[in-house]
């Protein structure tokens, strides 16, 4: 104790026995788009190819910024690599498609420090786009989509037989890829098509079965009533059967320290409720049929509260289980609870009609940008939004229709969820350590556990194998 220790950089797990279990290398071992990757794995694959004499598998940030695998190879004696499409084959032959290299660099040799460890750092930054195929385009469709690949992934050009996966691409991508189609061939691709048809020349042979692009969303003509989305229905509906209640309210406290400028935050408010006008939307009805209601100059109160450090807790808890009503309430609630001078908590509650877990990021962001333009005695300078949460509500209702329509979108999904479901059990007896109670009670509790990496790679493979998240 006290000495100089020397940090090995292995990954060891301590067994009931006192003995050390050898798990890895620490510095190995990555996550990339979710996957947690163990590096020398892919390098055991490599180095066990006969041309391969030298391997070295790191994670190096692509054109966008974020992490993709890339393996250096040096041939061994007398031998000569592959080329990047055998190379990938081989190794996606004997691993999961996550672990497969994005690119592969050949070296004459590995850099080496003076003391002849592999120097990583001096390692050479790969050329994500050498992946690329040399067929070109042969029709317009091709040649449009290679070009909306090569803008989203960030490399100069693309071939027709270039995965759009292994030159960088990854699910969030896709869903922009989608998006980009869309707008640029007005046809309409599920996301998943791009996972099964990754390829140019796959993708655009699937276009010819693509359906016709639903309508843009933009702002729409209002009605007199606005009508409800349907996830608003469905919490309209449970607001009704249940009454005012806390199961969902989507409470999130920030604690401030410093000088506070009351009058500056209660003005953020007004700014933020200006700018979003889901915050300012009451839920009236007409003979049981509700009704979106946008207030014109409503701004949620900014409740001031004193507590103490002890009490704080209960009366945060206490706050954020007060319900809404829903019919004429704004369904965000701020509340100041004043610990000192310079010490308080800020509450914002928000109803889940209003918005989702999503949401509290931009609302709190969005309070944040006001603020400080108030207290430096300006308006927030932000670009109004393109639409507005009523916009969407009347765009959905065009494009499913009504249920009462059985040649309407909403109709036929309807019925297939039925014939679906038709089999499905009332609940589901999965074991618990308590009998279900007759009534929902809503109490509960968050437990935090740590899920080991091999239980994690189990997870994820079956959600691959079963196309479920």
């Amino acid at each position: 104790v006290g000495s100089r220790m020397y940090r090995t950089g292995d990954l060891v797990r301590q067994s009931a026995g006192g003995e050390l279990d050898y798990l890895g290398r620490v510095d190995h071992q990555v996550k990339i788009r979710g996957f947690r990757i163990e590096l020398g794995e892919i390098e055991s694959v490599l180095a066990a190819h006969p041309a391969v004499g030298q391997v070295a598998v790191l994670a190096r940030e692509d054109q966008q910024g974020g992490r993709q695998v890339v393996a250096y190879l040096v041939a061994a004696p007398g031998a000569e690599l592959p080329d990047t499409a055998e190379l990938r084959a081989y190794v996606g032959g004997m691993l999961p498609d996550y672990m497969v290299p994005a690119a592969f660099v050949a070296l004459d040799a590995f850099p080496v420090t003076p003391n002849g460890k592999l120097d990583r750092k001096a390692l050479p930054a790969p050329d994500f786009s050498a992946a690329r195929s040399g067929r070109r385009p042969r029709t317009a469709q091709e040649e449009l989509l290679c070009a909306v690949f090569a803008e989203l992934l960030g490399v100069p050009d693309v071939g027709i037989d270039d995965s759009f996966f292994h030159l960088g691409g990854h699910s969030l991508l896709a869903t922009r890829l989608v998006g980009r189609i869309r707008s640029a061939l007005g046809v309409e691709l599920a996301v998943r098509a791009v996972f099964e048809a990754p390829t140019v020349a796959a993708l655009a042979a699937r276009l010819a079965d693509a359906g016709q692009a639903r309508p843009a969303l933009l702002p729409a003509v209002r009605p007199d009533r606005v009508p409800l989305s349907f996830a608003q229905r469905r919490l309209w509906f449970l607001h009704r059967l249940e009454g005012p209640s806390a199961t969902y309210n989507l409470p999130m406290a920030l604690r401030l320290s410093g000088a506070l400028d009351r009058e500056a935050l209660a003005a953020a408010l007004a700014d933020v409720a200006g700018r979003h006008e889901s915050l300012r939307t009451v839920f009236p009805e007409d003979d049981g049929v509700p009704y979106q209601e946008v207030l014109a100059d409503a701004v949620p109160e900014l409740l001031v509260r004193r507590t103490t450090e002890s009490a704080l807790a209960d009366a945060l808890v206490a706050a954020a289980a007060t319900g809404f009503e829903l019919e004429r309430e704004l369904p965000l609630r701020a509340e100041l609870f004043v610990l000192g001078e310079e010490d308080h908590a800020l509450l914002l509650t928000l109803h889940h009609i209003a918005g989702d877990g999503w949401s509290m990021a931009p609302l709190g962001a969005d309070l944040a940008t006001a603020y400080a333009a108030r207290v430096r005695g300006e308006a927030p300078q932000w670009k109004p939004l393109a639409v507005q949460y009523a916009d969407y509500a009347l765009w959905q209702q065009g494009l499913l229709g009504e249920e009462g329509d059985p040649d309407s979108v909403i109709s036929r999904q309807l019925a297939f969820w039925k014939s679906e479901l038709a089999n499905a059990p009332e609940e589901l007896n999965i074991p618990t350590d308590r009998q279900r109670p007759a009534a929902a009670s809503y109490r509960g509790a968050s437990l935090r556990f740590t899920v080991p990496p091999e239980v994690h790679d189990g997870l994820l493979a079956l959600a691959r194998e079963s196309r479920a998240t």
